[in-house]
């Protein structure tokens, strides 16, 4: 909808720049004087528009849409399978979060904080990879294409997981600092 590449690697300033001048070209006010029908259909694609920039605008959002586009199901309600190590970290740093937000620890949520920051970087640029190189795949490599597609969605599931952490530090920070 966008005209844009199928790729995740997206930068910002090329997502905004084409977002404002598709908004322009179908913005529901340059069809004021028009028919219902061409006001409707004006406002249906600016709403189509912004809901597609919305996705495409936070890299979770966007890769689960180039899985779904792929044909593939990240399944994150049904399949909650993950590493044993790394459901170990999660539930060792959820207790340091409980613990920290108890003792009102600012410093030591700030350092977790920081710390799955790190993670979450790590995780979008491997994240990034495997999405980008999974489609540039050739039919004679669906092996290695299925390899980066696995990797993908584990990917996707682990940032579930990252940022809902993430977000659960800075709410706990949020409320120390409001006390």
């Amino acid at each position: 909808l966008l005209g844009l590449p199928r790729q995740f690697e997206l930068t910002k300033a090329t997502l905004d720049d084409r977002f404002r001048q598709l908004q322009r070209e179908v913005h529901p006010d340059r069809f004021a004087a028009s028919d219902d029908a061409s006001r409707r259909a004006s406002m249906m694609l600016a709403t189509q528009i912004n809901a597609a920039y919305q996705t495409l605008r936070s890299p979770l959002k966007r890769a689960m849409y180039l899985l779904e586009l792929a044909g593939v199901e990240v399944g994150a309600e049904s399949n909650t399978a993950m590493s044993p190590d790394f459901l170990m970290s999660q539930m060792m740093r959820r207790e340091q979060v409980a613990d920290a937000r108890a003792a009102k620890d600012t410093c030591a949520l700030e350092g977790l904080h920081s710390e799955i920051a790190d993670d979450i970087r790590d995780a979008y640029a491997d994240l990034g990879q495997a999405l980008d190189h999974a489609s540039e795949q050739t039919s004679h490599q669906t092996s290695k294409q299925e390899n980066q597609t696995h990797a993908a969605v584990e990917g996707v599931r682990r940032l579930m997981f990252l940022e809902k952490l993430y977000e659960e530090i800075d709410n706990a920070i949020f409320d120390l600092e409001d006390l």
